[in-house]
């Protein structure tokens, strides 16, 4: 019986996981997002220019939250009055895919 139920129990996480991959980031959305919106400041592989900082390197994890404080109205830093503007125009959506797009291709 104990055998069964942890057959079960790994089905049931292997299904979980299947449907969460398939909510997964769209990398070819953040890509595009990407090419017409950051890359402007950022450069074309997140390198950073200027006074725009690198993106390469960086987790999807810290991008989002990064995201998501400056779309909410956060001083995030020196350049949030920079960031802000562009940021409010993004989506829950939006960002996923432009941070797991950035963590994928720039790292």
């Amino acid at each position: 019986m104990k055998t069964k139920l942890f057959v079960l129990a790994g089905i049931a996480g292997s299904v979980l996981m299947l449907s969460t991959a398939a909510q997964a980031a769209d990398i070819q959305a953040g890509q595009t997002k990407y090419q017409n919106t950051c890359a402007s400041c950022h450069g074309a592989q997140g390198k950073g220019q200027a006074i725009f900082p690198a993106l390469a390197g960086k987790d999807a994890d810290y991008l989002t939250d990064k995201m998501e404080r400056y779309r909410a109205g956060e001083e995030v830093g020196d350049h949030t009055a920079l960031m802000r503007p562009q940021a409010q125009g993004l989506s829950d959506e939006d960002i996923a895919n432009l941070s797991h797009y950035i963590a994928s291709e720039f790292n």
